[in-house]
């Protein structure tokens, strides 16, 4: 009898462990093991890393191949799925072969893993593109596209929560968002303002909603929500920083005079636009849609221009805002000149848009449903082995399930924005098919989007530094790693997994659009690389950066009402703090809002953060040592973005890499 050394390593993913029995079967050149009861102390646990001696009557040779199964164990109440990562085996003679097995076992089939002798064999006899369809050819769940009437991104069809693939939440995940949500709504229904339709008699009242439920920055907010140097700030570093464009020539429907704005320096309009200090924010994509009714009344959702101002203070002010599309002598122009509550109606009006363009546009399509347009093409047609497969899987983690729970809880019909937000209606979809259809590739790659829109030189833009410091540290990983996989064009353009992922994309996620700029098909290594470097800038970086800050910034509510009750002054001189209160959501829709928005920003104790994929995510030296740089590069940047935190008074941290999630999870 000879023996063999095999070391299994089982995920650190939720619930990756299992009480079932395993058990192996070697399968060599010139023999094979019996298939082999592995046992231990709890030796499957998540994380763990497990030693067992198979024995053969001889030698089995080079290893051809392994073959694992799980048996569910009497006496316990149902089986469990088990995830390992990978298996080490080492031979009598001293050699020692390591598989990579990443994925889900969770029946009593017999699931088998090619090892390195079989692998070598296959390269010697066969082209690459041959080795990549078999080598990594494995079992796959049949995961569906659910294709709705809408006009917007396919998603995973699924019976219910429970059916989805790779199951739920875990356990902690489960608990806490429980909690969380309980502790927010459970808070204002024991204060009698869940279904309040009282209007606020005072605006400071709104700070007494959450008492304990506040952040640094939700306090900030409602100090200074008034303040136009913050209103402007926000374009930059709020939760919304994908509107903002510098403007060189003025809109035909935006007539804005020089003798009606107050720029410092004495300077005309026309002059600063020629020097990049004026910019524009338009929420055209708005313009049409039927509000929503909420408590039977009539709700309203404005579609504005905004403009505004760099000053030699480096400070971005708005200068003008008109706030419907069309100019008419009942659609005035708004100036900081004009009376405090003309001004601030205005701006509560423009910060009621961006709510909407916000969550809408910039939130749910361009990261949500767009991460799991993504994700469900690689489940669909990337096998587990696969280079693409293990570089973005830990990238979907939690995606189909939170989207799921979006789904229900806050765009159907019941749902949040149905009850509590202007956009909640028939122009709820309206406004996501006009977004995914101006939807393009460039936008999505911050770099392009960034020059696109004219904003390289704009100082203190935070998500820009941050994001393109995030971009290429992302890329050069992504690069390194499809490089060492595919150092020719061809290998891209003959590997099917590939073709079939992105063509799912381009036909799930952008509905065949060719104006889109998506690809259809890769035909270079460089087209691969910069495409998948988008997929993981949108599904960490970009997700981090228009999620994380929504209690910070609409916390304070009047900074982010989720509708607005009041028809906008068509005249000036109108407008009191009676009129703005009366204009405010309702005590109970505000307090649903900021419950909601509580919730969404609420970072789960279990999270993934950007770059940990666990020891076994790669099994090559060189991807490896990629990996260990990609870490390090991460962890610098987050030191950097720490030093300046210090010295701003509104820390901007939400693309430091200590707080980006390697996937839409939340």
């Amino acid at each position: 009898m000879v023996d063999y050394e095999v070391t299994i390593s089982t995920s650190f993913l939720d619930d990756a462990g299992t009480s079932d029995n395993v058990f192996i079967k070697l399968v060599g050149r010139d023999g094979e093991s019996e298939h082999t009861k592995l046992e231990g102390d709890s030796p499957f646990t998540r994380g763990a890393v497990s030693r067992f001696t198979v024995s053969c009557p001889a030698s089995i040779g080079g290893l051809l191949q392994i073959q694992l199964n799980t048996q569910h164990v009497q006496g316990f109440p149902e089986e469990s799925k088990w995830f390992p990562t990978k298996v080490v085996v080492k031979s009598p003679e001293g050699k020692t072969d390591k598989i990579l097995i990443l994925q889900w076992i969770d029946d009593c089939e017999v699931h088998c893993f090619r090892g390195p002798a079989a692998v070598y064999a296959t390269c010697q006899t066969t082209s690459f593109i041959s080795d990549i369809r078999d080598w990594f050819s494995t079992p796959k769940i049949d995961y569906s596209w659910n294709e709705p009437e809408e006009k917007i991104p396919h998603h995973m069809k699924a019976e219910s929560f429970e059916s989805l693939p790779d199951g739920k939440f875990s356990f902690i995940k489960t608990a806490q968002f429980a909690y969380t949500a309980l502790t927010g709504l459970g808070e204002i229904y024991l204060k009698g303002l869940s279904n309040s339709k009282e209007t606020w008699a005072d605006i400071d009242d709104i700070n007494g909603v959450f008492l304990f439920k506040r952040t640094d920055i939700s306090d900030y907010v409602q100090k200074h929500w008034k303040e136009d140097a913050f209103f402007g700030y926000q374009y930059l570093n709020g939760v919304n920083p994908m509107l903002i464009r510098r403007c060189s020539a003025l809109p035909e429907n935006f007539p804005v005079t020089d003798d009606k704005v107050s720029l410092s320096g004495r300077c005309s309009l026309t002059c600063e636009m020629q020097k990049g200090n004026i910019f524009l924010c338009d929420y055209k994509s708005l313009d049409g849609l039927t509000p929503n009714t909420i408590h039977g009344m009539k709700q309203y959702l404005m579609a504005p221009l905004v403009l505004l101002h760099k000053t030699p203070d480096d400070r971005l002010m708005p200068i003008a805002i008109q706030l419907k599309q069309i100019p008419a002598d009942d659609n005035p122009i708004f100036y900081p000149t004009d009376s405090e509550y003309d001004w601030l109606t205005a701006k509560i009006f423009v910060r009621g848009a961006d709510f909407h363009e916000h969550q809408l546009n910039v939130h749910l399509l361009r990261t949500h449903l767009l991460a799991e347009v993504f994700a469900v093409s690689l489940l669909r047609n990337v096998p587990e082995g696969h280079p693409l497969y293990k570089l973005l899987v830990h990238h979907t983690r939690y995606t189909l399930q939170i989207n799921y729970k979006a789904r229900d809880l806050l765009i159907s019909e019941e749902g949040f924005f149905k009850k509590h937000a202007a956009s909640g209606g028939e122009g709820m979809m309206t406004h996501l098919e006009g977004s995914l259809a101006s939807l393009t590739y460039s936008s999505l790659c911050i770099p392009v989007d960034i020059a696109e829109r004219g904003l390289e030189a704009v100082p203190n833009f935070h998500y820009r530094d941050d994001g393109l410091k995030l971009w290429d540290i992302i890329h050069r990983f992504v690069q390194g790693v499809l490089r060492f996989h595919y150092n020719n064009d061809t290998r891209v353009q003959k590997d099917e997994s590939l073709q079939k992922w992105i063509s799912d994309i381009f036909e799930h996620g952008f509905l065949s659009q060719a104006g889109t700029g998506i690809p259809q098909s890769f035909t270079t290594v460089d087209e691969l690389v910069k495409f998948v470097t988008m997929v993981i800038f949108t599904c960490s970086a970009q997700h981090s950066a228009v999620n994380s800050g929504q209690f910070d910034y609409g916390g304070w509510m009047p900074n982010a009402p989720s509708t607005l009750r009041c028809a906008p002054p068509t005249t000036k001189g109108t407008t009191s703090e009676a009129t703005m209160l009366q204009t405010l959501p309702d005590q109970g829709t505000t307090a649903n809002g900021m419950a909601v928005s509580w919730l969404l920003s609420k970072q789960s104790v279990d999270l993934v953060l950007l770059g940990q994929y666990g020891n076994d995510h790669f099994s090559d030296k060189t991807p490896c040592q990629l990996m260990r740089a990609f870490q390090g590069e991460l962890q610098s940047l987050s030191a950097h973005i720490n030093i300046r935190n210090d010295k701003l008074e509104v820390p901007y941290t939400y693309m430091d890499p200590d707080v980006v999630e390697n996937s839409v999870s939340l």
